[in-house]
């Protein structure tokens, strides 16, 4: 069986652990029953020895297949990952989603997209990069008694992502902590109005407004001092015609919204005053989970 997850951009500016979309850059597993357990990784973390030994996939396989066969049985994976780790594209998100959708499969129980999503949710009490990583597109989501609610937004090919990814990671975990213990009325409504205007620009397909409707007041700032080259690339993104330029989840990736037609030019601007970072030009990805039996 073989099942791949996309990465994912979650905020999206104003829309703080509610928003997110997904974009064509997949991990992928392989696996199949074996006799003895093994686990090879190829691309991101394959020189990582620690991933082999106390790797979150494996956990969360074996928790979810032991609990729906009460059974143990050995397993051979390869990994084939293409989203970065610790940059804030969802790759713990793709771990977790690609777990237990293939813990399932291995345990012959189909069961629904959302299904798989709020199992996800166990691991990751935030649905704003899960959601699309299973879903595919844009969505805003929401949890309530533990459920995901969520709204998809299929999004056209004529529109594409560059994404800049520094050279350094950051640690969500230490990155929340350099937010605002608390935040003022003022703030609190200005992030509000602008998440709505997000979410109607997103379904609405009114890619200009999303420059304004994009603006935060919540976490990027305080973020983005963490390495303060972001606001270089922010300004340089805007300036060379982005439709929204936003922190990719707590960083430190940046996200770009662009015209198919400006990605190219976009992306070589971002290359030549970037040389230190890694540029992408992705699609965005419509599909989500895929599993392929």
């Amino acid at each position: 069986m073989e099942i791949s997850v996309p990465a994912t951009s979650a905020n999206l500016g104003p829309g703080f652990d509610s928003l997110g979309l997904a974009v064509d850059l997949r991990n992928k597993v392989e696996f199949h029953p074996s006799k003895f357990f093994s686990v090879s990784i190829k691309g991101e973390g394959e020189n990582n020895p620690r991933l082999k030994g106390n790797n979150l996939f494996i956990g969360i396989f074996n928790e979810h297949y032991t609990r729906l066969t009460k059974k143990k049985q050995n397993f051979k994976f390869t990994f084939y990952n293409q989203i970065p780790m610790s940059r804030g594209l969802g790759s713990s998100s793709a771990v977790i989603v690609s777990a237990v959708a293939s813990a399932h499969e291995a345990a012959g129980i189909r069961v629904s997209k959302r299904r798989i999503l709020n199992h996800a949710l166990v691991y990751e009490n935030h649905p704003d990069n899960i959601t699309p990583a299973v879903m595919g597109g844009f969505n805003a989501a929401t949890v309530e008694k533990n459920k995901v609610f969520s709204q998809k937004k299929h999004l056209p090919d004529y529109i594409k992502a560059v994404v800049i990814i520094p050279n350094k990671q950051m640690n969500t975990s230490r990155s929340r902590t350099v937010l605002p213990k608390s935040y003022s009325k003022d703030n609190a409504v200005y992030n509000l109005s602008h998440t709505a205007l997000s979410v109607a620009s997103f379904f609405n397909e009114d890619w200009e407004m999303l420059r304004l409707a994009s603006h935060d007041r919540f976490h990027q700032k305080a973020r983005m001092k963490m390495l303060p080259e972001l606001f270089a690339v922010q300004k340089v993104a805007y300036e060379s015609g982005a439709l929204m330029s936003t922190l990719s989840g707590s960083g430190s990736t940046f996200f770009n919204m662009v015209y198919d037609e400006d990605a190219a030019m976009i992306s070589n601007k971002l290359k030549q005053k970037f040389p230190e970072f890694s540029v992408k030009t992705l699609d965005f990805d419509n599909n989500g989970l895929i599993i392929e039996r």
